[in-house]
């Protein structure tokens, strides 16, 4: 509780319960801006994007075309430290609303470049939720059957959106963790010859993000310094291929790496112990469960290790309880980004990281995927579905159609 008064002091943002008094990350009230102002700073964007009406381009063969190409946002002084410049990389414009589209795109067509992957095979790959979506996207677009192994405690909504796309989805159990469904996966694979994804180990991952995320940063900057690029890990696909291709454009940039402080694998200075293939042989002994899904699974990825061998990271940032969930909120209600977990624990860094960084310093924070993606999860805990007292009161000023809570 402290924690969460002490984050939205520093942000400048009120917390407020239903009922009005002050309790950790209920609700947020945003400072008002004048209508002068806001008119000002649209105007200001707009010379910076294409005009509305000219159109996206010519039509697309199909929606894999549309992975990549995200904008970076500007976060406004209610959130980033004065005299330093944040932007978001909102991954969320990928057609399935998250950064695994460019990894499942990439696995699927070096699959397919190679020979792995015949037609008609079907694929399979463990996941907590994003890269079995895009995965899933990937095959009904090019006709592959789908399944996807995910451990139980991830969100149901995902399930329900790979179902949507025409996968099968095997849930396994808990205890299991993560280690658990990327073994059930590989059974299965063996068991029925079916092509296996392999993201966790892939070169194919971390290479697209070498070949698109990293170029994307550095050409929407061009003649503008990075500072900073901030962004955590789930395969350490991002992390790898990114930050190697921004390393090379820009040595100068720093790279501040982020993992849950509950589970600060990295941090432990212990390997992950691998099977030939490079899979784990078993969950990592620093792993505890973490509220920030889709981030540090419970053993360390090898994509992730061999960024890691490179010493791309200059910094390791552990997200404190609370932080990741409360700034996904505070980006919410005052800068209208509505992203996941992951995405709110990559902007505390980056805040944190601003905080001690020189004057005029720019950072870049990633943004994994849309909030939406958390409907039945502690980022929403706080939301009510009903009417509180104060919608109720603005509902009752009007004589008609009230719909008035059943007793």
């Amino acid at each position: 509780m402290q924690f969460a008064k002490s984050i939205l002091a520093f942000f400048g943002a009120a917390a407020l319960s239903n009922d009005g008094q002050h309790s950790g990350v209920s609700a947020f009230v945003a400072p008002s801006l004048s209508a002068a102002s806001v008119q000002s700073k649209s105007t200001a964007t707009a010379l910076n994007v294409k005009a509305r009406g000219e159109g996206y381009g010519p039509p697309l063969d199909n929606i894999s075309e549309a992975v990549g190409n995200t904008p970076l946002v500007k976060i406004s002084d209610r959130i980033c430290p004065p005299g330093r410049t944040i932007y978001a990389k909102c991954e969320y414009f990928n057609p399935l609303s998250s950064v695994k589209d460019r990894l499942a795109l990439s696995i699927i067509e070096a699959a397919e470049k190679d020979g792995s992957l015949k037609p008609g095979q079907t694929v399979i790959e463990a996941t907590s939720g994003n890269t079995g979506i895009a995965v899933a996207m990937m095959c009904a677009q090019r006709g592959y059957p789908c399944v996807i192994t995910m451990a139980e405690p991830f969100s149901v909504e995902r399930r329900k959106l790979m179902r949507m796309l025409g996968a099968k989805v095997i849930v396994t159990p808990k205890a299991g963790k993560g280690t658990g469904m990327v073994e059930k996966a590989a059974e299965l694979a063996e068991k029925h010859g079916w092509f296996l994804c392999h993201q966790f180990e892939t070169e194919a991952n971390w290479k697209f993000h070498y070949e698109t995320t990293g170029p994307e940063i550095c050409n929407d900057l061009k003649g503008t310094k990075l500072d900073y690029w901030v962004t955590g890990y789930g395969t350490g696909g991002t992390f790898h291929g990114a930050g190697k291709y921004i390393k090379e454009a820009s040595p100068e940039t720093k790279i501040i790496l982020a993992e849950p402080g509950a589970a600060n694998l990295i941090g432990s200075g212990i390997q992950t112990e691998r099977k030939a293939d490079g899979s784990p042989v078993g969950s990592h002994p620093a792993f505890a469960a973490h509220p920030i899904q889709g981030w540090t699974p419970d053993f360390i990825p090898l994509v992730l290790e061999q960024g890691l061998d490179q010493t791309l990271q200059d910094e390791m940032v552990e997200i404190p309880d609370g932080a990741a969930v409360t700034t996904s909120q505070l980006l919410a209600r005052n800068e209208g980004i509505l992203t996941g977990i992951s995405g709110g624990a990559t902007m505390w860094a980056a805040v944190e990281t601003a905080k001690k960084a020189p004057e005029g310093s720019v950072l870049v924070a990633m943004l994994p995927d849309t909030g939406e993606r958390y409907l039945s999860t502690p980022l929403f805990a706080s939301i009510d579905a009903d009417m509180n007292e104060e919608e109720l009161e603005i509902a009752r000023s009007t004589p008609n159609f009230i719909l008035e809570p059943v007793a």
